[in-house]
């Protein structure tokens, strides 16, 4: 399944997973019986290795989500998407988590005039996302700019393409959000026991 893990080589025919859907090795197209166990376990790595979390995070965020009012799985989608590296991610400043997360750490992102440095942070409606001065050349951002609109931007977030600006209008619905389709109630099973 993609995981949009390669930036904008999943978005073409280069992406792996569509030339060869199944594992390597010779016997990469046996017929595997997977258990309910192992069909939690997939989908919660699937989900920790698509934000790039650890463990540890991940049950923290799960924790978090279940204290929460609400669907505690729908809860712990929303909770991953306004993490800043996703943000970043979904306003096209970056071609992957990944290397959205490297930015942050790099100091290229303001968030409501303040310089913050940590992937992790929880971004709230009305935050205003925006390059640094100094890093509005820098040929990644400026690529991953041109390459959103294969993408596309999120109805919750607003871009200002030319001013290297991004503004949360709401919090992420989980009806709108769009790839990869998780099942987080596999998740809330897995935890549960």
């Amino acid at each position: 399944m993609k995981l949009f893990l390669k930036g904008d080589r999943c978005h073409t025919d280069k992406c792996a997973v569509e030339r060869r859907n199944y594992a390597p090795g010779q016997h990469g197209q046996g017929r595997i019986k997977v258990s309910d166990y192992g069909l939690q376990l997939r989908e919660k790595q699937r989900v920790k290795r698509t934000y790039g979390l650890l463990e540890k995070q991940f049950r923290s965020y799960f924790k978090r989500a279940d204290r929460m009012k609400g669907v505690t799985g729908e809860n712990l989608m929303v909770l991953l998407e306004r993490r800043l590296d996703s943000m970043i991610y979904r306003l096209g400043f970056a071609t992957s988590r990944n290397e959205a997360r490297q930015l942050v750490r790099h100091c290229h992102f303001l968030v409501n005039g303040r310089k913050v440095n940590i992937p992790s942070y929880q971004v709230r409606v009305g935050d205003v996302i925006e390059v640094r001065e100094k890093s509005r050349e820098i040929a990644r951002i400026n690529e991953a700019l041109d390459g959103v609109m294969r993408r596309g931007v999120p109805s919750w977030v607003e871009l200002e393409r030319d001013a290297f600006k991004g503004t949360v209008k709401t919090l992420p619905v989980r009806a709108e959000m769009t790839t990869p389709a998780f099942q987080e109630q596999l998740i809330v099973e897995l935890y549960s026991k």
